[in-house]
């Protein structure tokens, strides 16, 4: 999405009369001009390997937080861990992020707002600094803004409820990268797509697909097996014992 892109969408004030956050890709660190650099002008297709058009009626709004820190590991991204007793998604790996509210002023604000709710991050410490063209997922009928940003001062958080959130992690680039830990994953009901086995968890799905995308157009992918497919079920439980296995180390 352009810059004007950007700045229109997270323009003007809440119903509230809250001032809605402001990009700004100038604010970005070395490491992270890259990524920014890549997905300048991207669209939906170039993010999602198979894209569905949203239906005429729009959907309902959604915004999730790409957020990126450096750490003693190197850059990292802010991932959290649905509680496994949840009716939809119970266990799987997102961004902090959910529905947008009436109340909320437009995307970014909405990120931020559910990334706090979900993780006790502080959003007065988090940098803003591009949003991403609009992603329909079909499941959930979820028409969802990826909105990037940048942690400058990294803090502890948490699972702010545990009857949503089982853990709140950070991940570091370089494991996503390690082609060790990539693969792609066959859904039973069909399709397969790109994932990432890293700390225990199986990132897959719309997370891993637009996990993958980002690396990719950030520059910083390294050759992977790309014909390695395993069934999600059997990847999932791959993840969980090797989580237990370094649980117990």
């Amino acid at each position: 999405m352009s810059e004007s892109g950007s700045q229109r969408l997270c323009a003007g004030p809440s119903p509230r009369g809250e001032e809605a956050p402001r990009v700004d890709p100038t604010r970005a660190p070395a490491f992270l001009v890259p990524l920014l650099e890549g997905v300048r002008g991207v669209d939906a297709a170039g993010l999602l390997r198979f894209r569905t058009p949203p239906p005429p009626e729009g959907g309902r709004r959604a915004a999730v937080l790409m957020l990126f820190a450096e750490g003693p590991a190197g850059p990292d991204v802010l991932l959290l861990e649905r509680a496994s007793t949840l009716r939809n998604h119970a266990g799987q790996v997102a961004f902090p992020g959910g529905g947008i509210d009436p109340g909320d002023a437009g995307p970014v604000a909405a990120a931020l707002r559910e990334a706090k709710e979900e993780t006790g991050l502080d959003p007065a410490g988090v940098v803003p600094l591009t949003v991403l063209p609009d992603l329909f997922l079909p499941p959930s009928g979820f028409v969802v803004t990826p909105v990037i940003a940048h942690w400058p001062s990294p803090v502890p958080v948490r699972a702010v409820d545990e009857a949503e959130t089982a853990r709140v992690l950070r991940v570091p680039i370089s494991e996503l990268t390690d082609p060790a830990n990539r693969l792609m994953v066959a859904h039973p009901r069909g399709g397969r797509g790109p994932a990432f086995d890293v700390g225990g968890l199986l990132v897959w799905g719309f997370t891993g697909g637009l996990l993958s995308a980002l690396v990719e157009h950030a520059g910083w992918a390294r050759p992977w097996d790309g014909e390695r497919v395993v069934e999600l079920g059997a990847a999932w439980q791959a993840a969980r014992e090797r989580g237990r296995g370094i649980a117990g180390t």
